[in-house]
């Protein structure tokens, strides 16, 4: 067995539920295996945060849930997603940026929040929680479809 130094080198996945005011953020341990809830953070501040994370932690690739309405329609936030991965592109070019449709992970981070007894008080007063779950869901998804190789 030589080659577990292999897994020193393996990166983790991090997925950004982007809000007009805040930003969810979850991430993958190294061997891309589990998806958990990073932080929320104040939009303003994201593009800091993930190039000081990208610094500390070896990254290979950030999914951005696309917003898209049931329909299909791109949402109004749809705009500003694609406008912040232009420039996360241009901040971290080292790093795989691709899009996730997140047309239902909102709805799902919902429904696992009430699954999981987080009461209705909690969920009015920690919004960020909500934002951390779905970046949560949009990475599960798609890890998911990547060990189907989708």
């Amino acid at each position: 067995m030589h080659n577990h130094h292999y897994y020193y080198t393996m990166k983790r996945i991090l997925s950004i539920d982007y809000g007009k005011r805040r930003t969810g953020i979850a991430v993958t341990d190294p061997l891309q295996i589990i998806a958990g809830g990073l932080t929320t953070v104040d939009t303003r501040e994201l593009l800091k945060f993930l190039k000081d994370y990208v610094g500390r932690e070896p990254v290979e690739t950030i999914v951005v849930g696309l917003p898209v309405q049931p329909n299909g329609a791109p949402s109004e936030n749809q705009s500003r997603v694609r406008c912040f991965t232009g420039e996360l592109k241009k901040a971290l070019p080292e790093v795989e940026v691709v899009f996730y449709d997140e047309r239902y992970t909102s709805v799902l981070a919902q429904q696992a929040m009430i699954a999981s007894g987080i009461g209705k008080k909690r969920r009015r007063e920690d919004k960020g929680l909500v934002d951390e779950i779905s970046a949560t869901i949009i990475l599960q998804n798609f890890l998911e479809q990547k060990k189907l190789g989708h």
